[in-house]
């Protein structure tokens, strides 16, 4: 029986003998919030970039059952795979809707599609509401705030059904309120049975929202687990701080914890 999980096995990527992603071995369930965290250079965003089709890579990385390695990146995406990047890319000149409309696939001429709609599609008002645009759904999305513009993004890969979320750090540039406003987001959509996986450096975003967490360091996966079981790795302290004895105050302090 296939489950819609991401399973990755032996992933490398290479560059011109630079290896950046080094025989990783990673899954993560339908329904989890899935955290990639470590050092510049760990191979985050290296990795996604391999899962949906952007670098080559060899080992293997399924998602309900099917392989995309060697896969071309719009046909990964057929399969239910979405990527979103650090730049939110939206048609600013369009309406909120216009992006949902062209992202869903709707089958209208170029004219009808700028025109206003009277009625909206279930699934987009529906997504509408969850990224939270309902009230903003026919304004031009070059006017909206800059975290706003990453919810419709993301809006735009939920109308296409993807069923697997990869986020390049998504809270970067965002007030706080913005951060908090965008965790809750992806745990209502990790409670959908989607599975998510996001690339971030910030600590106290990941303490706050992250189900699960894995650590990259040189290419490799150095912990696993849920925050408080990768926050207490030494090894992970060592990446962070470097050697030695490190007090829960400075943990704290690189790794989110507290205030």
């Amino acid at each position: 029986m296939q489950a819609e999980y991401l399973e990755i096995t032996d992933l490398t990527v290479s560059f011109d003998g630079f290896v950046a992603v080094d025989t990783v071995n990673l899954s993560v369930l339908a329904g989890d919030l899935r955290f990639l965290i470590g050092p510049n250079g760990a191979g985050k965003t290296t990795l996604i970039d391999a899962v949906s089709g952007l670098v080559a890579a060899t080992g293997s990385a399924t998602f309900d059952g099917n392989e995309l390695i060697g896969r071309k990146e719009h046909r990964i995406a057929r399969l239910g795979v979405g990527r979103t990047f650090q730049t939110a890319t939206v048609f600013e000149e369009l309406t909120v809707l216009q992006n949902l409309d062209i992202a869903a696939g709707a089958k209208r001429s170029s004219l009808s599609l700028l025109r206003r709609r009277r009625s909206v599609p279930a699934a987009v008002a529906e997504t509408l509401e969850t990224v939270g645009l309902t009230d903003l759904a026919d304004a031009p999305a070059g006017i909206l705030a800059h975290g706003q513009k990453q919810w419709l993004e993301i809006g735009m890969l939920l109308v296409q059904d993807a069923r697997l979320l990869m986020l390049d750090e998504p809270v970067a540039g965002m007030s706080g309120e913005e951060k908090d406003e965008t965790g809750r987001l992806l745990q209502r959509i990790a409670a959908e049975n989607r599975t998510v996986v996001v690339v971030e450096h910030d600590m106290d975003f990941m303490r706050s929202f992250a189900a699960s967490v894995t650590v990259l360091h040189a290419g490799k996966v150095l912990s696993e687990g849920s925050v408080e079981k990768v926050q207490a790795d030494p090894r992970v302290q060592e990446v962070y701080l470097g050697p030695g004895h490190h007090t829960e105050a400075e943990v704290a302090a690189v790794l989110g914890e507290g205030a």
